[in-house]
Order: structure tokens, then sequence, then C-alpha cells
């Protein structure tokens, strides 16, 4: 139950004032010993709180979910593994679960999709953290157009979909290697680039530093850089700039 639902049903009298205050008690976050659940996250910022599964015991996880499945009708987990999506899905039977993405997703209501944001990856390894981002964007209700394989070791293709990239209210792009694709996007387009470098390369790409640092030192304008394969900020920096375009507020 969110604060809005709650007053509302002391203002209807279904609750009385005892019973209403003992939930504003846990309204702020929940104490589980092991975690506190930020329970007012969605009021500060928009969306409720998401859940970094790896390296959580599966154990601890299926209970968080529990906490934010109560008082939520979406929840999203991000980089799960197979093991901790079974033993969720054991007591949280309606989850799903992206093999590529490692995204948990449990949604009891659905919502429209506003928007577009443009995900565009270099290659088809980029393809994970890119689709982290796409299906990240649309669980929050953007609408996403994907763009994949426009690397710029063949250019046309990127510039073969330049018009739809550029039909975007911002667009998210994915690389390894050296990561020159946020750069090359930014100087062809007016909407805000946010640059995902992802480990994929060889030795001396450093496990996406080579990336990150190309991206970090763009000289185009407008580009904006996350961490190595951090699709999930990406997609969340870039619903919050495609709601307020589209004037509409975070849910």
């Amino acid at each position: 139950m969110d604060i809005k639902e709650l007053l509302a049903k002391v203002k209807n009298n279904e609750i009385d004032t005892d019973e209403a205050e003992k939930l504003l008690k846990k309204l702020p976050y929940e104490d589980m010993g092991f975690a506190k659940i930020d329970h007012h996250r969605k009021f500060r910022q928009g969306h409720s709180e998401v859940i970094y599964c790896e390296g959580k015991k599966k154990e601890h996880l299926a209970e968080i979910f529990k906490a934010l499945a109560r008082e939520n009708k979406r929840v999203l987990g991000t980089r799960a593994s197979e093991e901790q999506y079974l033993y969720v899905r054991e007591q949280i039977p309606d989850i799903c679960y992206d093999e590529s993405t490692r995204l948990i997703t449990y949604i009891k209501e659905d919502i429209p999709c506003i928007g577009n944001i443009a995900v565009c990856a270099a290659g088809t390894s980029d393809m994970p953290v890119a689709e982290e981002a796409a299906q990240t964007a649309e669980f929050f209700g953007s609408g996403v157009t994907r763009v994949y394989d426009i690397g710029i070791a063949g250019i046309h293709r990127l510039f073969a979909n330049i018009d739809i990239i550029n039909q975007a209210s911002c667009i998210i792009a994915v690389a390894g290697m050296e990561g020159a694709l946020p750069g090359i996007i930014a100087g062809l387009t007016d909407k805000p680039v946010i640059a995902v470098p992802t480990s994929v390369g060889y030795g001396s790409n450093f496990g996406g530093l080579s990336a990150l640092l190309t991206m970090l030192n763009s000289c185009a304008n407008g580009v904006t850089v996350v961490n190595i394969d951090n699709g999930y900020g990406a997609a969340y920096t870039a619903d919050v700039i495609n709601k307020l375009i589209n004037g509409k507020e975070q849910r």
C-alpha cells in the first residue's frame, strides 16, 4: 500500500488511525535485519527500489522480493543468476527471467509505454548490455527502438539508420572494443546520448576500460557516460529524460 492509498483509506474510515500509524512506521523503510527496504523511494525518485541481485544470498533475495512485491505491482531485479531466479520463483511463481540480460521482473500491472528511447549497439556481442538497457526502459514505461549491429567497422550501417535514431527523445549507445560509436552518433544528432562502454574486446580493451576512456574523452557534445556494462543505469537516466520531454511524471 502506498501513502496516497493509505491516506485515502483513513479519510474513508476504512482503517483507523492506530492501524495507519503502524503502517506509517514501516513506510519509510522496512528493516529486515539483513536489508532495509526503501518503500518511499518511489515518492522521492519516481520509481520503486530496484534490486541488485548479484552477491546476495538467494534466501535474502527471496525475502527482499516478497517485501517489495507486497507493496508494489511491479518489481525489477538486475544481475540475477538462474539459481537465484529459480529459488525466488518457488515463492513468487509470477516472476519472469531473461537469461541474456539477467533481469528478474514481477509485473502484476501493465503500464503504457510512452515516448521513444533509441537503444543502439555497436555489435551483437554488445547486445546483452543493450538489452538490459532496453528491457529496463520498457519496464519503467518508456517506448524503445532497438538499432543493433551498427558499429563503426561498417559505418554505412549507422548512416542508414540515423533517421530512425533521430526520432527518439534520447539515445543510449552501447559499444565495446574502442568504444567510438557514441561519439559518432552524438556528432549526427541533436539528442542527448548516454554512452555505455562494455567489457567486450580483446586484451588491450582491459575489460571495457579502453571503451570507457574513449567515451569520457569524446570531443562530441552531448555525451554522458555511465559505468562499464551498466545498461540499467543508462536506462534509468534515459527514462527520466524521456518522461520529462513527453510531459509525464515518473511512475
